[in-house]
């Protein structure tokens, strides 16, 4: 299991070309201009510090004639958990992949702490990324990597020496129940279990900003309310968390700020 995340020289170009393709797109979420080659093994990683989130008269329609937002503002503070909810289409996430660079918009601001990701490109662009962890409704996990392989691979790619891999790996499959499962592969877990490596694989670089687009959406009712058990503790250390979700039920259990989307227009339910 440590040879399998011990860093080496050249270490992305000598990756597969499928695992390669699943790190840009899928793990890193490196855009066409990026630059994909980590740092240096011996860089140390910044100090995750709580960041706030905002959105100023954001509007994107798509070349359909679509419209997924319209002129929408949304300040979020440092350390704050937002639900976003809303029906299907009405523009959940498409307002995080704006959060993360992903989508552009077509007038308007989107700004990370102090990064207006609106005029950000190329590797100035990817150093925003790698300060936000991702949970996708899918998973999106390495189907031919382990739990542990797929939850350090982040950590790997972007140059952390096998100490640092090592010290952060295990604390965070602690936290999300997975320490036991470090060398099962993806299609030996549950739907629940999936998910949680996909939590600790975005967590593992301790990013002050997590986004969750609909994490519960493919899970039962007790997964569910695990998941979001694990999302709050993020949030109690510190982390910014926008979850977006059409599971109304969490959302009643839970006291923390809810905005709806509804036809790409947003109203505050719950403050």
């Amino acid at each position: 299991m440590v040879a399998a995340v011990t860093p080496t020289e050249n270490r992305y170009e000598r990756l597969p070309d499928d695992v390669r393709s699943l790190l840009n797109s899928r793990l890193q979420m490196i855009s066409p201009g990026d630059n994909p080659l980590p740092p240096p093994a011996t860089a140390k990683p910044p100090k995750a510090q709580p960041v706030t989130v905002s959105l100023r008269n954001v509007s994107k329609t798509y070349d359909n004639g679509s419209r997924a937002l319209v002129n929408v503002n949304l300040n979020i503070g440092k350390g704050d958990f937002l639900f976003v909810t809303g029906p299907s289409g009405s523009g959940k996430s498409t307002l995080l992949k704006l959060l993360y660079g992903q989508e552009r918009p077509c007038s308007g601001e989107v700004v990370i702490g102090d990064q207006s990701l609106t005029r950000l490109r190329g590797n100035r662009l990817a150093m925003v990324r790698r300060r936000i962890g991702i949970v996708f409704q899918d998973y999106k996990l390495i189907p031919r990597r382990t739990v542990a392989e797929n939850v350090a691979f982040v950590l790997w790619a972007q140059g952390y020496t096998r100490k640092e891999i090592h010290r952060r790996l295990w604390p965070t499959l602690k936290m999300v129940g997975l320490q036991d499962k470090a060398k099962c592969f993806p299609d030996q877990l549950s739907g629940g279990e999936q998910q949680r490596v996909s939590i600790a694989r975005a967590v593992v670089g301790t990013p002050p900003l997590l986004l969750a687009d609909e994490p519960t959406g493919n899970l039962d009712s007790e997964n569910s309310l695990q998941v979001v058990k694990i999302l709050k503790k993020l949030n109690s250390i510190g982390i910014t968390v926008i979850v977006t979700t059409h599971n109304e039920h969490l959302v009643r259990l839970s006291n923390h700020p809810v905005v709806q989307l509804r036809n790409g227009y947003l109203r505050h339910l719950r403050q």
